[in-house]
């Protein structure tokens, strides 16, 4: 800690006496400053030892004494130090008084002590004490260091919160918390995510101090957040909380903390780089029917994913140019390693929704420890995850908070929404497969307006509902109007009758008694609709196309 004026006061060598304020000296003393000015405070900062010796001050004058001693409390003066057998061979009683009603605490010099030898003795306490914040910084990031590389971010986090005499808590690139030290930390920095959030729209490297608090309200807190990451944006978020403002020597553990969890959650480009291509190629070789390759290529890199049952999963912005339509053989399997490096997609755009689903994909299976393979496409991502796994859960619950924010899903999303394509569980030898069924899935996603939409989705329920976009309503309004031309004019009704004869499977008998007519009516109305649009019922694909045609008008009615 800094020098105090109890310890000037113990420095033997000064002999310095305690006038007026002794139950003050415990105050820290910034400085030692000489002056003689009859209002020196517009050159103070605070936290100074005046030493004076009332050349031109009024020192016997109670009233002017008063106001000067009130003027160099308020100015944040840690106290006064007046030099005797100079112009005055003891403290005139005015000053003291003063000093005593104002709680500031007065020293007297001895004539033999000169003013130097007090700035000396500030000054290398001063010295002394930063000396021993480095060090003690020093110690500190050696622990951190040791404690980082033998336990991860949890042992380093337990270790700065032993440093601060506080706590701390990491939080990965979604806002959540990943750790926390001591474990009791989880319920306050659950409380800052409003604030973690506001930092990552800052410019790295960012940091702000905030309040924090228990659930209960008590026990408020300083905390510090650090952005963690170099890039564009931050990995990470360090929060430290303690009781008041850190000192030099937690200050070091603080930024060394900070120097070792960026080392810990960000990649080197190279490194980030290479894991891009490898896991292209594997993906690539999964796709062509190749899974033993893929196997010997990713070595340990993904774990049990490859083996065990997985999803595919597509994500691409609701209007991606050039990759709707876009087939297994077009995309993956046949690019080159920098088709699918590291320096496309998710490393370059800024405010991409499909770089937001990126890192709740990679922060998921971080938390869980799950392995995952990400893959950008272009302006597509294509994952595998576990069947059943926490990346699968997260994307599913990602997807429900955008539909939430987006207000309606019955809306369609806008030309830079996210959507999501999710494939059946599917096994090494099936991922072509499952790529297909992701692509399927992520075709309807869009026409719907949909966030995500799983493949098992599309087996259940209608038909129909996938057919409800603009061509295929304007090819049943075409198919149809000749029809409806004819019943305009009061001649027949020729779009019920062929709707109920159709919903009959052309049972003449059954359909006529749904209308109310006889059947002979029937068939000469049948005979009716394949004279005006030309072709024979008979026919199952004109029967087909005309029964899709009646139920997308009924649909979009």
């Amino acid at each position: 800690m800094p020098p105090t004026l109890a310890s000037l006061v113990q420095h033997s060598a000064l002999k310095l006496t305690v006038r007026a304020g002794e139950e003050h000296l415990d105050r820290p003393v910034r400085w030692a400053h000489a002056s003689e000015l009859a209002d020196p405070v517009p050159y103070m900062e605070g936290g100074e030892l005046l030493l004076i010796t009332a050349l031109k001050l009024e020192a016997e004058n109670p009233e002017a004494m008063r106001r000067y001693v009130k003027r160099l409390a308020g100015a944040g003066v840690a106290g006064i130090g007046f030099g005797v057998g100079l112009h005055y061979e003891e403290i005139p009683k005015a000053l003291v008084d003063a000093a005593e009603s104002e709680g500031l605490p007065l020293l007297e010099v001895p004539r033999p002590t000169p003013f130097l030898a007090i700035s000396k003795a500030v000054s290398a306490a001063i010295a002394a004490d930063q000396y021993r914040a480095v060090t003690a910084g020093f110690a500190a990031q050696r622990e951190l260091t040791k404690r980082a590389l033998s336990e991860g971010p949890e042992g380093l986090l337990a270790a700065l919160a032993s440093q601060v005499d506080g706590w701390a808590a990491l939080y990965d690139a979604t806002g959540a918390v990943v750790a926390t030290a001591p474990e009791w930390a989880g319920r306050r920095a659950a409380l800052l995510t409003a604030e973690v959030e506001r930092l990552w729209e800052r410019p790295l490297p960012a940091s702000s101090v905030v309040g924090g608090s228990s659930e209960e309200g008590e026990d408020e807190d300083r905390v510090e957040l650090h952005s963690l990451g170099t890039g564009k944006r931050p990995l990470g978020v360090l929060a430290v909380g303690t009781a008041a403002a850190l000192g030099t020597a937690e200050r070091y553990a603080v930024h060394s903390a900070i120097a070792l969890l960026t080392l810990t959650t960000e990649r080197s480009r190279s490194l980030y780089a290479a894991e891009q291509r490898i896991g292209a190629a594997v993906l690539r070789m999964l796709l062509a029917g190749q899974p033993d390759h893929a196997r010997a290529a990713a070595g340990d890199l993904y774990g049990e994913l490859l083996d065990a049952p997985y999803r595919v999963i597509l994500a691409e912005a609701g209007a991606v140019p050039g990759t709707r339509g876009r087939g297994v053989g077009g995309g993956l399997v046949s690019a080159s390693p920098s088709a699918s490096g590291a320096d496309v997609g998710v490393a370059e755009a800024e405010g991409d929704p499909v770089v937001g689903f990126a890192e709740v994909v990679e922060a998921a299976a971080a938390r869980s420890g799950e392995a995952v393979l990400v893959v950008p496409d272009g302006e597509r991502l294509v994952v595998l995850a576990a069947d059943g796994g926490a990346v699968v859960a997260s994307c599913a619950q990602y997807a429900e908070a955008l539909l939430a924010e987006r207000g309606s899903a019955e809306q369609g999303g806008d030309d830079d929404e996210l959507v999501v394509g999710l494939s059946a569980p599917a096994g090494p030898i099936a991922a072509a497969a499952a790529y297909k069924q992701a692509e399927q899935a992520l075709s309807v996603a869009r026409r719907r307006g949909r966030v995500l939409v799983e493949h098992e989705e599309l087996a259940a329920g209608s038909v129909v509902p996938l057919l409800a976009d603009d061509a295929v309503r304007a090819f049943a309004d075409g198919l149809l109007r000749a029809l409806h031309e004819h019943d305009a004019t009061g001649r027949g009704d020729l779009v019920a009758s062929l709707r109920a004869w159709l919903s009959r499977h052309g049972q003449w008998d059954a359909a006529a008694a749904d209308l109310g007519v006889h059947r002979h009516t029937l068939r000469y109305r049948m005979r009716r609709v394949e004279e005006i649009l030309g072709r024979s019922l008979d026919d199952p694909d004109t029967r087909m196309e005309l029964w899709l045609a009646l139920k997308t008008s009924a649909s979009g009615s």
